[in-house]
């Protein structure tokens, strides 16, 4: 059984690509290669409670185990000493992607107050989408009177495109509310 937005990708958007973009080779028609989610936590150094809470919803979130994140220098006027725990991210491929960007893109991004679509502008010249969200609690999984702090993230979609133009349609046909 396969992800249903993969299946959308075979039949649909890789053929609507390859007419738009006049593709010669099927290697070159873009696809999206992984998806990363971060969750930077600063006052993780004095708390470490809130690191485990990060870490159990990023992976409810994700359906995988999140990596906790190390600080690699030290910065004296943040308090941060190499090595500590700053953060927690997670990387996703394969079918784990298409069920999260599936889930992310029909249920999560609906849920956020005054949603009008999201910025085109996002892009970072090289075919890569970035987004951040204010809170954790726009996901399902997420059991609002479990949360401890309001936690910020960034999702990130790596695609194999080459211009920003290609991965814009990628993503707009995979589902992506984009603003009008």
């Amino acid at each position: 059984m396969t992800a249903r937005l993969k299946e959308t990708y075979k039949t649909e958007a890789f053929a609507a690509l390859t007419e738009k973009f006049g593709y010669a080779n099927p290697m070159e028609v873009p696809k999206l290669e992984k998806i990363t989610i971060n969750m930077g936590l600063g006052e993780a150094k004095d708390n470490a409670k809130l690191m485990e809470g990060a870490v159990e919803e990023l992976a409810l979130i994700s359906g995988q185990r999140p990596v906790v994140t190390k600080a690699k220098k030290s910065v004296a006027n943040f308090k941060v000493r190499a090595g500590m725990s700053v953060g927690t991210k997670v990387t996703l491929r394969g079918d784990n992607m298409y069920i999260f960007v599936d889930k992310f893109f029909n249920i999560v991004l609906p849920r956020v107050r005054d949603f009008r679509g999201v910025s085109k502008n996002s892009f970072d010249g090289r075919g890569n989408y970035s987004l951040g969200l204010k809170e954790q609690s726009i996901f399902p999984e997420i059991v609002y009177d479990r949360i401890d702090k309001v936690k910020g993230m960034n999702v990130i979609f790596t695609t194999t495109a080459k211009t920003d133009e290609e991965a814009a349609e990628l993503l707009r046909l995979l589902g992506m509310p984009f603003e009008k």
